[in-house]
């Protein structure tokens, strides 16, 4: 008999196609949607980029990747060959239930119809429109109309339509201590001293838009290693190489460049070690956040529902009109969030955070 009470779903779906950073804020609902039943298995359905986060999510026990069509990063294909086989796969699996988890622009009705001919008994998702039969349990969707949540929030609060709550919201990731050993050899190897003090920087980020100028984070390093002496560890993906070589070249010390050198949850074990993450809005700050590493965010005001989530944290941005545009690329090209955004105010958050932290841990060692 198909499952009609989600306290009684064992084999539970959970659907997110974007990309790192989201799947990251999805932890907590994962989790909770995970430890609302006894002896549930919940598999995540994401997008190749969010699924190099599946090893670090505690709440889920699998991890299937599919390239949605309806999704912008997705290359067009010839035909549907593959989505048929696909919702076959689906259909094998006999989920009893799905959550689809979106932002409130994107219309969940494609990945509901997908769970609707895979005979998912069981369908829930935020959704502006009627859903009519795609959906069982529709809940109405509210933003940005009478206000915006931190996307964690959203997914916390859809997870709970099913029954899942948790005590600790905070975004828990899965770092396994070889993963730590293999990051800290390639610092070593790298030529880290890691008795100095010392900080990761990420410049890069997806979008164009929300991304503080190279010449700006080599002017404001520079400041840091000599002014404060603090190494810098610069990390990114492959892709952003040249990008930190072209940051690199303009500074006059040292520092050191693990871009392409460590995957995703190598890249969460490093920052679990780490001090402070300077970074743009972009998906490590999420890891960080997982970690519970302190940030520097230089937030691009694109959007307002991406900041760190309950870690100590500094975000910095310059209020502008045109905020919230939700672009990839800045629409009046003048980048005035992030470019107005100066050295000195970056040198001195991170300096202020790192202080504030280290009081914090010396104050906790101290009351135990």
């Amino acid at each position: 008999m198909p499952c009609v009470s989600w306290a009684d779903a064992r084999r539970v779906l959970c659907v997110r196609l974007d990309a790192l950073g989201d799947v990251v804020m999805t932890e907590p609902a994962l989790r909770a949607v995970k430890q609302a039943a006894p002896r549930r298995r919940v598999t995540l359905l994401t997008s190749p980029s969010g699924a190099e986060a599946g090893p670090l999510l505690v709440g889920v026990d699998e991890v299937l990747t599919y390239d949605a069509p309806w999704m912008k990063a997705t290359t067009p294909r010839e035909n549907v060959l593959d989505d048929e086989r696909f919702i076959a796969q689906l259909r094998r699996m006999r989920f009893d239930a799905a959550v689809i988890f979106t932002v409130y622009s994107q219309n969940p009705l494609p990945a509901a119809m997908l769970c609707y001919l895979a005979g998912i008994p069981l369908r829930m998702a935020h959704c502006r429109e009627n859903p009519y039969q795609l959906l069982t349990h529709w809940v109405r969707e509210t933003e940005p109309e009478n206000g915006v949540r931190h996307e964690v929030q959203r997914q916390l609060d859809l997870a709970a339509e099913a029954g899942g709550r948790l005590d600790d919201s905070r975004i828990k990731l899965r770092v396994r201590a070889a993963d730590i050993a293999l990051a800290l050899l390639q610092l070593k190897t790298a030529g880290v001293d890691l008795a100095a003090p010392w900080i990761v920087v990420h410049p890069g980020a997806s979008a164009a838009s929300r991304r503080w100028p190279p010449e700006f984070f080599a002017e404001g390093v520079v400041e840091l290693c000599r002014g404060a002496g603090l190494h810098i560890v610069f990390t990114g993906g492959a892709g952003e190489c040249s990008l930190i070589e072209d940051i690199q070249g303009q500074m006059s010390c040292d520092s050191f460049n693990l871009a392409g050198k460590l995957n995703v949850p190598q890249l969460a074990a490093l920052l679990s070690q780490a001090p402070l993450l300077l970074a743009n809005n972009t998906g490590p700050v999420h890891l960080a956040a997982g970690v519970g590493t302190p940030v520097v965010d230089l937030y691009a005001l694109t959007n307002p529902q991406h900041t760190p989530w309950r870690i100590p944290s500094r975000v910095l941005s310059f209020d502008v009109p045109c905020k919230n545009c939700y672009r990839s690329v800045c629409p009046e090209g003048h980048h005035a969030c992030l470019r107005n955004v100066s050295r000195r105010e970056v040198v001195a958050a991170v300096l202020d955070l790192l202080e504030t932290t280290v009081e914090l841990r010396r104050s906790k060692r101290v009351a135990c």
